[in-house]
């Protein structure tokens, strides 16, 4: 019984070059990513910004009276 693993030599197979070209890359598109992950983390930030003022402002009011 072998039980040795099959060793696959992939070197002396030729390169296929048909597909190895290199992506061109759309810099408008990218901008458009990046802006909109931009947007998605400003808007998480501002709804943290208004929940920490609506805390601040009831514990304000809470102690207050």
């Amino acid at each position: 019984m072998n039980e040795d693993p099959k060793i696959i030599n992939d070197t002396n197979k030729p390169l296929n070059q048909e597909n190895i070209h290199p992506k061109k890359v759309d810099i408008y598109a990218l901008k458009t990513r990046a802006k909109e992950l931009q947007d998605k983390e400003n808007f998480r930030n501002a709804i943290f910004a208004v929940l920490v003022l609506i805390i601040l402002a009831s514990a304000g009011i809470y102690f207050s009276t």
